[in-house]
This record gives structure tokens, sequence and C-alpha cells, in this order.
């Protein structure tokens, strides 16, 4: 055991904040009156939750409302279309009762494609007949994971593809209690080799609780083949003092070692969005220590709009967390769901950033891939720009796949500087359709 427990920085309560209570404040006051009702506004429709850490560690607060970070956590009034947002903001306005408010913003939530990519209609994995809520099998070698005791976070993204988990509507969340469905699903799916326990974020759940779902995996009987746990977690960087300061602290990081020990590799998909995430010395402090345990965290994003459409804080995002020992992994292209026409940014732009903050990285930061769409289809890189026959085109290819014929499958779509998604896209050379655009029924599993 090797955890750095020397100089470590001190503890400091950060109490949560949220809709109720983010007028309290002392930089409510810096926020002008637009971007107080803007808050109040969205934050009727779109979840909003922040913390301490992230207000007094994160946030400059001299260049808000520009301040990355802010963008990053506060809502923001572009967030919603103008017709939207004037409907919310007359109901409030006129102090209209809090059911009138709740069901017309429910009927927004609808139209903002809550579930994107088949969540719950093409992934969800079946036992005896029988649907497995808050699992999910869209790649042969991966099963996600949704306990329902981590179905919140430490903090809200506001690009967040799975707000709809957030906003309180039981038809809208998708999650599980069961460790045991997951264990005899498991039992019956040999070609299961990666279990990835997501949300919300897992690291709001107290160890004793996650550990009910990683224990099975270490040492059931009939999981030998389960190679690689993962974690899906935003807390390295909202909330690091939950691998320094709390209470089970200690007791997280003995059951990562535990994992290690059992021949497994845990991975913590690290959710670093901007380089600030990583400066602080917390945050530094929760990477030495996870690190320690034998665990490593491999860092992925999306690109957005406000945040991080610049080559250089991805350039120095990787950088800085190559050096820590984190891996660079995946930039993503932000989802179809959301408020994403606020954060998204055209696909062609996308590769531009991705390739200039590329160029100058050294060798062992060039494992990241991207830009990438997690599509309904699967995971499509966004290879190059080129011109084919005269044509100027998008070179693609697919990183995982419904279908595992189709990974690694070079195709090409006409070149558009406005597409922002697959589905903006059309097959190049007069092609009628893509490869992957037939054979995509009903989940098999």
């Amino acid at each position: 055991m090797i955890w750095d427990t020397s100089v470590l920085p001190s503890p400091r309560q950060y109490r949560p904040i949220t809709r109720a209570s983010v007028k309290k404040l002392p930089q409510w006051g810096i926020l002008d009156a637009e971007v107080q009702e803007a808050i109040e506004v969205v934050s009727t429709v779109l979840p909003f939750k922040t913390n301490q850490y992230v207000v007094d560690e994160l946030i400059d607060w001299s260049q808000v409302p520009h301040d990355p970070i802010f963008q990053l956590t506060f809502p923001q009034r572009g967030m919603l279309s103008d017709s939207d947002y004037r409907l919310i903001q007359r109901l409030i306005r006129a102090d209209a009762d809090r059911e009138t408010i709740q069901a017309t913003a429910r009927k927004i939530q609808e139209r903002l494609n809550p579930h994107p990519a088949g969540q719950m209609t093409h992934n969800v994995p079946h036992l005896d007949g029988r649907p497995l809520q808050g699992l999910q099998h869209k790649y042969n070698e991966t099963v996600l994971v949704f306990p329902t005791a981590g179905q919140t976070c430490h903090a809200y993204c506001t690009f967040c593809f799975r707000w709809a988990q957030f906003v309180g509507d039981a038809d809208l969340r998708f999650a599980t209690k069961e460790a045991d469905d997951l264990v005899a699903y498991l039992r019956r799916h040999k070609e299961v080799t990666d279990v990835l326990i997501t949300g919300g974020d897992p690291m709001v759940m107290k160890t004793r609780v996650l550990a009910r779902y990683i224990e099975p995996l270490l040492s059931e009987p009939g999981l030998e083949h389960i190679q690689d746990i993962r974690i899906g977690t935003k807390s390295v960087a909202y909330w690091p003092q939950r691998y320094v300061h709390e209470d089970d602290a200690d007791d997280l990081l003995r059951l990562f070692e535990r994992v290690a020990e059992a021949g497994k590799h845990l991975a913590i998909m690290g959710h670093y969005n901007h380089p600030m995430e990583l400066r602080t010395p917390m945050a530094q402090a929760a990477v030495r220590r996870i690190r320690s345990t034998g665990a490593n965290i491999r860092m992925q994003s999306p690109l957005v709009r406000h945040i991080n459409d610049d080559a250089q804080a991805w350039n120095e995002l990787w950088k800085e967390g190559t050096r820590l020992g984190c891996i660079p992994y995946y930039m993503f292209v932000e989802r179809d769901t959301g408020p994403k026409h606020y954060f998204e940014v055209p696909l062609a732009r996308a590769w531009e950033i991705f390739r200039e903050a590329f160029q100058t990285l050294p060798g062992l930061a060039r494992t990241v891939r991207g830009p990438s769409m997690s599509a309904f289809p699967g995971k499509v890189l966004i290879d190059g720009v080129a011109e084919i026959h005269g044509e100027q085109v998008f070179c693609l290819q697919f990183l995982q796949a419904r279908n595992p014929d189709w990974v690694r499958r070079p195709f090409f779509a006409r070149f558009d500087p406005d597409a922002v998604w697959l589905d903006d896209l059309e097959p190049a050379f007069d092609d009628e359709f893509f490869f992957c655009d037939q054979g995509v029924g009903s989940p098999e599993h």
C-alpha cells in the first residue's frame, strides 16, 4: 500500500448547491439580473446541482458568465429554445402554481430526446424473457450497470446526455437495485469481458453499497470471463475528496486494491472536461491515491461549445493528465439529446480541433481517440476529411458497433460543414445508404 497521505490538502466541507439554495451563494450578487433569471427558468426544465468545491475551486468568477466551468455547471439562457424559455418565464413571473409549471416543463423534457441511441428500446437485455431494467448490453463484450443508489451526481454537467436520470420522473429514469440480476445474466453470457458501472455517478454511493456490485465479479463462480471493471465517474473532477477525506475513502481504496488482487483490471473512467479540473491539489491527490491501488484512470469527455471547443484546452488537458499518470481515452461528440443546440459543434470543426490538439502531444498521450459519436449503430470515429475522386468526404469508421463485423471498416460520408451528428450525414459517391443502415433490429441479448 503506497497511498499518499503525507501531503494532502486540508479537509473542507463542501455542501451541495441546488435550485433552492443557489441564491444564498455569496457569488450570486456578481451575476446580473438576466443571468439570475436564466438560472431559475432553465433549471425548471433541465436539472441543476453543483457544490461548494466547484464554486470555490474551479470557477473563475471574474470571467463569469463566460468561464468554462460556470458554463459547465450553471444553467445558461441558450439551453432552451426561445419559445420554451419564454413559456416558462411567463409562468414563473405570473407566480403560476407548482403543478402547472412542472407539467409544462415535463412536456418540454419529453421533446428533448431523453434516451438517445436506443437506450430504452434496443440496449436492455433480457433474462428468461424478463427485461433487466438498469442493465444495458449494446456491444458484445460490455455490459453497463446503473445502480439505483448511484443515480445522482456530486454536481450536474449542463450538457449531460443522461440528464433525464435527474429530473424526478420515474418513467425517464433507468436504474437497477438488483446486483443478483447482473450476476445471473453474466453467467449466461461468456462473451462479456467488461462491466461498466455507471449512472448518474456510482461514486456518490458509500463504499459498502458499491462493493455489492463489484465483489461478486471478483469471487462468484462462473464469472471468470469478467476481466475488466470500469467505473464511469465525474467525482475525480467535481468531488475528488471522495478519494481523500471522506469517512470511507480508505475503505474505497481497499476495495480498489481487492480488484487487482483478484487478477482483474479496474479502470476509473474519469470525466474531465477542462484542464482546470486537474489543477487543484485535491484533484491531484485523488489521482495519486487511486493509482496507488493498481487502478488506472482513463480520461474522456465530449467536445462542447462554450466549454472546451478549442484545441489548446484539449492539448493541455491531455498533457497534464498524462503527466499525472492518467490515460487520454476519448474525445466524444456532444450527443443528440437535451440542450444539444447550445452545446453542439459541427463535425468538421470537431475534427479540426482534435487534429490541432493531437499534433503536439507526446507519444504517451496519443492513446486518445476522437472525435467519436456514440450513435445508435455504435461508436463512429471521424477519421478525417479528404478529397476522393473529386468529392470532399468525411472518412469514418466504427470503433465499436452493434454488429462486430462493422468495426474498423472504413466508410465515407459526403462532406457537410454544418453536420453535427451521424443522422445529418449522407453517403458519399452517390451510394443510397451506409452499410450499417441495414441489419439493426431488435436487441439480441
